[in-house]
């Protein structure tokens, strides 16, 4: 097994995933229609172009291939596995800035509360 490191070659995810080289290459590469990766966020790569991959990279690697091979089934719309990724990248900031909305709410209403408590006290004196 390969030692806990931070990069990983392709060739290391390529027989960690069990997807050949050459697969991954075709879902981090550019579209030649669109000029435009054809999914986010796969790698990253040096000026000479080679690809190294984190453990974050590794991990939508795995999601991608279990959303294109799905029960043993091949589904070829990578575009369509491309946009569920990016739906739920989308899902989990979407929750992120609701927590956020969600406490500057409570920090409104409590100033609220307190001026009405003031005003209460100084109706009672």
């Amino acid at each position: 097994m390969i030692s806990e490191k931070k990069y990983y070659s392709i060739r290391e995810v390529s027989q960690m995933l069990d997807i050949k080289e050459h697969v991954i290459r075709h879902w981090d590469s550019i579209d030649p229609k669109t000029n435009k990766l054809r999914i986010e966020d796969l790698s990253i790569r040096t000026k000479g172009g080679t690809r190294f991959f984190n453990k974050s990279h590794i991990k939508r690697i795995s999601n991608l291939k279990n959303i294109l091979k799905e029960n043993g089934k091949r589904n070829y719309t990578l575009d369509l596995a491309s946009k569920f990724i990016s739906k739920n990248k989308k899902n989990k900031k979407l929750n992120i800035d609701e927590e956020k909305s969600d406490s500057s709410n409570f920090k409104g209403d409590f100033n609220k509360i307190r001026k009405i408590t003031k005003n209460l006290k100084s109706l009672i004196k």
